[in-house]
């Protein structure tokens, strides 16, 4: 089977859309650190702050899987130019916002516009290139993730440390605008056209994403709004959730019999890779965005640390893992989960050595972590773009943005899950305790752990019932075989054929 010729402007639209990603993905942290400027700037409650935060993830958790159906359907670059727009009008509008309602509004549009835009990245990543090249650009992505999420506190305070006082947190928003600017420019120019397929009227299964979108938002509701007060959380509302989830299965097979284009094909579901790889990015996930969660309430609250200094302290991580990263997409084509594996072994390993720096209490404190923040960032490096490649790797490039919006779903899920669980150990602690920072920050990074230790085991068990699957068919094997090959992976004749990375 012949490939058509690779797009020669494939890294350079690759550029434009890790910037659009890492913009998106920034303002899931960025604002942490601005939340007392925003409070003192348009007297916000702390309810309205905490909707501030977690109404952003929430909308854009609810349009990911939608998004990436749309994309798949009526063209990737459609999509991303009419996200793209919206993301830099709604950072305007919060930037503008004279009072916390419209900077609420403002934030709940502006997660939407991000949950649009991000399946459309992956879904170009799995159009634009093929085999060790596709590597190397999750790599590049990957990086763009975890730089996003460490970073975002030390940009925040840069730029409330220039904004001023007053009107430094509006800067966390207008920040986005000439970037968006440039990047739909950018994009217009040099992101593939829509091919004709795109184009063509396929039903939309609207009932389906209503279905699916309403169980996304019962789940996170009470996740999210747990993390200030988990007993007034409407934990009812997950009940709801499963009720929702079985209908959706249900009118999703019906949609297949009906007129064969579900909102998501569970086809999907039955590759294994990919099951695996979103179920270990979940666990991950969950883990990963309540270090910084717990890391920057301690350093700031319990330390005395201003913003600029908490996101200093964070750094070592973001630059760890920006490094392994690229290194890690170079490298999965040949060492595949194994690289996940030990990557998440490094991450747990730096995150207890963190523990036990911070009993010890330093005087210090943002020093003594620095080294083992930075063995769990490079750690990190080897997990998020490597699993994003294996999972993806047998999934047919015309459903790359719905793969990518369940995948990211799940992702955004296990950050609820994680901050929410992680959040009521740490807040709990601190309650019983009478304010005893040390003691919650130990218990907060040992619940982090254990997410990433679940994501561990999976690896593992993964890993080994690769090596048992391969020792039973090497006596059978020929010489085409191929070691990826699952029983129950479906599509072969469209699927898009990359390099099977080692197992």
């Amino acid at each position: 089977m012949t490939h058509p010729e690779p797009d020669p402007r494939r890294w350079r639209a690759l550029a434009v859309c890790l910037i659009a990603g890492f913009m998106t993905l920034l303002d899931v942290s960025i604002v942490n650190v601005a939340l007392p400027a925003m409070q003192r700037g348009v007297g916000a409650s702390a309810a309205e702050l905490s909707w501030v935060v977690s109404g952003y993830a929430l909308t854009f958790g609810l349009v990911l899987v939608a998004s990436g159906r749309l994309g798949d359907d009526r063209g990737r670059k459609k999509m991303f130019v009419i996200a793209l727009a919206l993301f830099t009008l709604t950072s305007a509008a919060a930037g503008i916002a004279p009072n916390a309602e419209t900077l609420v509004a403002a934030r709940l549009l502006q997660g939407a516009a991000g949950g649009m835009l991000n399946p459309q990245v992956i879904g170009f990543i799995q159009q634009l290139f093929q085999g060790r090249e596709r590597g190397r650009a999750f790599g590049l992505f990957g990086a763009a993730i975890g730089i996003s999420t460490a970073i975002g506190p030390l940009l925040g305070g840069l730029l409330l440390e220039w904004g001023g006082e007053a009107d430094g947190w509006r800067w966390v928003f207008y920040v986005n605008v000439p970037i968006g600017v440039l990047a739909l420019v950018l994009g217009a120019r040099l992101l593939p056209r829509d091919t004709a397929n795109e184009g063509e009227r396929q039903p939309l299964d609207v009932v389906g994403a209503l279905l699916l979108g309403g169980a996304v938002v019962a789940l996170m509701v009470p996740l999210v709004l747990s993390e200030g007060d988990p007993a007034s959380a409407p934990w009812w509302l997950l009940a709801v959730s499963a009720v929702l989830l079985v209908l959706f299965v249900f009118w999703e097979r019906r949609a297949r019999r009906a007129h064969g284009h579900p909102l998501v094909d569970f086809a999907l579901l039955r590759t294994r890779s990919y099951a695996l790889g979103s179920s270990l990015g979940l666990l991950y996930f969950a883990g990963f965005t309540a270090i910084f969660f717990v890391i920057t309430l301690f350093l700031q609250n319990g330390r005395g640390y201003t913003p600029l200094q908490a996101g200093l302290a964070l750094t070592p991580f973001a630059l760890g893992s920006a490094v392994t990263s690229a290194i890690g997409g170079r490298l999965v084509s040949r060492l595949g989960k194994p690289l996940v594996v030990g990557g998440l072994l490094a991450v747990a390993v730096g995150l207890v050595a963190v523990d036990v720096v911070l009993r010890l209490d330093p005087q210090q404190v943002g020093w003594a972590i620095a080294g083992p923040l930075l063995v769990a960032g490079l750690g990190s490096g080897f997990v998020i773009a490597p699993n994003q490649t294996l999972a993806l790797e047998e999934v047919p490039t015309r459903e790359g943005g719905t793969a990518a919006g369940v995948l990211q779903t799940g992702q955004r899920v296990g950050s609820a899950i994680g901050i929410s669980a992680v959040g009521a150990v740490f807040f709990g602690q601190l309650a019983s305790t009478g304010g005893d920072w040390a003691r919650a920050i130990s218990l907060g990074l040992v619940g982090a752990v254990v997410f990433v230790v679940l994501a561990l085991a999976l690896g593992v068990v993964d890993l080994l019932a690769d090596r048992r699957r391969a020792r039973r068919s090497t006596p059978d094997s020929t010489p085409d075989s191929t070691p990826d090959s699952t029983p129950d992976s479906t599509d072969d004749a469209t699927r898009t054929p990359v390099e099977s990375p080692a197992r």
